[in-house]
């Protein structure tokens, strides 16, 4: 498996296929590239799809330091960078949603065009899930059931037991894990949205309480001349269990 380096010397694993115009796709917090398995097919007969191991997780390098949204961007950056890409389509979901906004922010060269799914601003700005969500997916005898519902609708948990590629990387240390917390708790882009250049398309679950919903008008409203797009019905999962409407809403944007 190949691996970029980074600037302060983290290798971090990537993963290609397809073909045509690169598409880097950004999975949720404490997840590695696997997030994307159910979905990736509905990309790769447009685009050479490129997806990554956060550090922290998967085949990358796992340091027990302080993590970031816009460091795990510079890392993003870092995979262009191996690939010899100058620019590519960047998707983001939850909290890979969150480090795009960086990607564009920070890099806007490297952006031709930006989706977010079922992200935020940030807690200072945006919409924070319930104190009694937070304190349901404490408790570990929950955590697992609580955050399937939270992802999925009922019908589709009844018809697919699983296993679910967007419960986290078991593998990945406690530490890391942490820290992947951390960061995304800390995540604030607000003053940095309104510069983004990158065409943008925002994609959220009507029905999402993980990421609430309204965080989706909120982006749109705060990234010039960004559509936002609700699924109906869709929970956290959306670009999973609703992929038939939501991939093609992405492919059409992209095209």
């Amino acid at each position: 498996m190949p691996h970029a380096t980074t600037p302060d010397g983290q290798r971090i694993a990537y993963q290609v296929r397809g073909e045509g115009q690169p598409l880097v796709l950004l999975a949720g917090q404490s997840n590695n590239h696997t997030w994307w398995d159910p979905v990736r097919a509905d990309f790769e007969a447009s685009y050479r799809t490129i997806t990554l191991d956060w550090r922290g997780t998967g085949d990358s390098d796992k340091p027990d330091e302080v993590y970031s949204t816009p460091g795990f961007a510079d890392d993003v950056v870092a995979v262009l960078d191996d690939l010899g890409l100058a620019a590519a389509h960047v998707y983001g979901t939850s909290m890979g949603g969150r480090v795009a906004q960086w990607v564009a922010i920070n890099h806007p060269d490297r952006v031709n065009a930006l989706v977010l799914g079922c992200t935020s601003p940030g807690a200072a700005h945006g919409y924070e899930r319930s104190q009694e969500i937070r304190r349901a997916l404490a408790d570990p005898k929950r955590t697992g059931r609580v955050l399937l519902e939270l992802m999925y609708t009922p019908a589709w948990l009844a018809a697919n037991p699983g296993p679910h590629p967007v419960l986290g990387d078991r593998n990945m240390p406690s530490y890391a894990k942490a820290r992947h917390l951390v960061a995304s708790n800390k995540h604030d882009a607000w003053d940095g949205l309104p510069s983004i250049t990158a065409p943008t398309l925002i994609l959220h679950g009507s029905d999402d309480v993980f990421s609430p919903a309204a965080n989706a008008p909120l982006l749109a409203n705060r990234i010039p001349g960004a559509r936002a797009e609700l699924i109906h019905g869709a929970r956290h999962a959306y670009f999973h269990e609703f992929h038939t409407t939501a991939g093609p809403l992405v492919l059409d944007f992209l095209a």
